[in-house]
């Protein structure tokens, strides 16, 4: 089930009122249908999906019993890799599989040799697998840290793995946030349900005026990129750029909206990552709880920035190496990882990894306005180029457009596959800059105004902007992390 779907419309309502009205004051009948509703939702896409979820499910309640009971540390982590495995070996088996053999079989045809019947699955990829899968192991891992005590109440913790809004692509929480939540009663309060529907109507008008509108464009300047000029390519690159922010951060909206409603507070997952003034920080506000998952569980074990520059570089590349394969089974991904890797360590190593921590102010003076502006205009220009490989559909299709896009530099008019006017698109996205802007030191809450009035004309433009651009023929186009 979509967010940007009319099933969707119809569901959350009445799963709104039975929550409120049934559960009012008894968590376990929230929990119930919060369990239910949420099965419902990913059982939408298709009811063999549910297996994988309540298997996800069951290990890693009872292994987080186990670790806890277990009286020495060796029986500790023991169980610790009996989860580990698990998990990673379901996730590798769904989404690497062919990968791994296609690339067994690549690598023997490059050096002349021939493999022919290799057996191979064309299997179907669980959505949303690698999230939940990285939010049941943090429970496992955070009680074999011992910042977690496991619990008991299994449809709890069952609510907290699959629990519908955050289920198929994030935010990756963490048990020691969101499953208290789930087990203690959740109270009604008007104001944060307001805020929700505010998130969710901003998240909409990300998904669907701006990222389901320029996909057209972007799949049309991908797929032909040989015969469109350098110029085209550039707006092709910068399309995406906004298609692939709009998108996720506009489903993280959403979840943490919908989530609201149900008296439910979600991690912030986007902080306006394109406001960046250098890669690092950049990375701190993009995909928060997938990069802060890969810190606190993967980079902080194997010794962080403690351990000597070198082993510290090499732990920057593992985790950018392995944050590029978490998201796809290709190439281009692992070189996406590296490629930023490759730019974050010179940062590291100078010690300014760490600058940048408060929000961007262009206007507070001309000195801000130039170098700032200077600092995140040369952000965003490296951020496109890995985006050119993150949205290619093989390594060589990413270095030719690059080099078609930098070394054969061509001007050339680009028109809209559909005949619409290509002006609308640039005043929307420059709409959409200058608004973020504005709202940039809060993400919670978009259409923060003084006056009444200013803000149901926001509302306003807004509702009319997202069915001014609303394409029935993309037919509820899918959230573009689905695929991860």
């Amino acid at each position: 089930m979509l967010f940007n779907s009319l099933e969707f419309f119809v569901f959350l309502p009445i799963v709104f009122i039975l929550f409120w009205f049934l559960g009012k004051r008894n968590s376990k009948v929230q929990n119930a249908i919060l369990f239910v509703a949420s099965y419902i939702f990913y059982g939408w896409w298709d009811y063999r999906f549910l297996t994988l979820i309540i298997l996800s499910t069951l290990v890693d309640f009872y292994i987080g019993k186990a670790i806890y009971k277990s009286s020495d540390d060796k029986n500790k982590s023991r169980w610790l890799w009996v989860s580990i495995v698990f998990n990673i070996g379901l996730l590798g088996f769904f989404k690497y599989f062919d990968f791994f053999v296609d690339s067994f079989v690549a690598s023997f045809s490059f050096f002349g040799a021939e493999i022919t019947n290799v057996w191979a699955l064309n299997v179907i990829l669980p959505v949303g697998i690698s999230f939940y899968t990285f939010q049941t192991l943090s429970y496992s891992l955070d009680i074999h840290k011992g910042k977690l005590k496991p619990t008991n109440n299994f449809w709890a913790f069952a609510t907290y793995v699959a629990f519908f809004p955050q289920l198929v692509a994030g935010p990756i929480e963490r048990a020691s946030h969101l499953l208290p939540q789930i087990e203690g009663i959740k109270k009604f309060k008007y104001k944060r349900a307001v805020e929700g529907l505010k998130l969710i109507l901003w998240g909409l008008f990300k998904k669907v005026a701006i990222a389901d509108s320029l996909a057209l464009m972007v799949d049309d300047i991908f797929l032909n990129y040989e015969v469109y000029p350098s110029s085209t390519l550039i707006l092709g690159s910068i399309f995406f750029a906004f298609q692939i922010y709009c998108d996720f951060s506009g489903y993280s909206d959403i979840a943490i909206g919908t989530a609201k409603l149900f008296g439910i507070e979600l991690m912030s997952n986007f902080k306006f990552p394109y406001f960046s003034r250098s890669i690092a920080e950049f990375w701190r506000r993009w995909h928060i709880s997938l990069s802060t998952w890969f810190r606190d569980y993967l980079y902080i074990p194997l010794g962080g920035s403690r351990v000597g520059r070198p082993k510290a570089a090499r732990n920057i590349f593992v985790i950018f190496l392995v944050s590029g394969l978490w998201h796809g089974a290709n190439w281009t991904f692992v070189v996406w990882g590296l490629y930023h890797a490759l730019l974050f360590l010179p940062l590291f190593y100078l010690n300014i990894n760490r600058n940048h921590l408060e929000n961007i102010d262009l206007l507070s003076s001309a000195k801000n306005f130039f170098l700032e502006g200077f600092q995140m205009l040369i952000t965003f220009f490296l951020v496109l180029i890995g985006w050119v490989f993150f949205r290619s559909e093989t390594l060589k299709d990413a270095f030719i457009y690059l080099q078609r896009m930098f070394l054969e530099f061509s001007l050339g008019t680009y028109e809209h596959p559909l005949g619409y006017r290509m002006v609308d698109y640039f005043v929307l996205l420059l709409f959409f800059l200058i608004y973020e802007y504005r709202i940039r030191k809060d993400e919670r809450n978009p259409f923060k105004f003084k006056s009444r009035y200013v803000r149901f004309a926001m509302y306003t433009l807004t509702v009319f902007l997202l069915l001014l651009f609303y394409d029935d023929t993309l037919n509820n186009r899918s959230f573009v992390y689905f695929q991860f």
